[in-house]
């Protein structure tokens, strides 16, 4: 498991949708939506994005940290996952950080 230290990130933001992607690896049942991605537009690079999301029909948390490496989710309980983009969007100010 990689730690992603907040100094590190770029940028948090919550979005209604992902963007339409190709799995590479991982699988899909009822609201979840869990493994490594390909946006459609970079299929010609090799960049991979990380998706693990609870619920696909609630706003989801993308950061984007180092510049280039994506991650989506959310959690099951919507109001959770309102409360940790809140605490995330504080550590980023605590870090210096101006949040998206």
């Amino acid at each position: 498991m990689e730690k992603v230290r907040y100094t590190d990130l770029d940028s948090v933001v919550f979005v209604e949708r992902i963007p339409p992607m190709i799995r590479l690896n991982g699988f899909s049942a009822l609201e979840k939506e869990k493994g490594i991605f390909q946006e459609f537009k970079d299929s010609l690079t090799d960049k991979k994005i990380h998706v693990f999301v609870d619920n696909i029909s609630q706003p989801k948390i993308k950061l984007v940290y180092k510049d280039s490496i994506k991650l989506y989710f959310n959690l099951k309980d919507s109001l959770e996952t309102n409360i940790l983009f809140s605490q995330l969007q504080q550590k980023i100010v605590k870090t210096g950080m101006v949040p998206n």
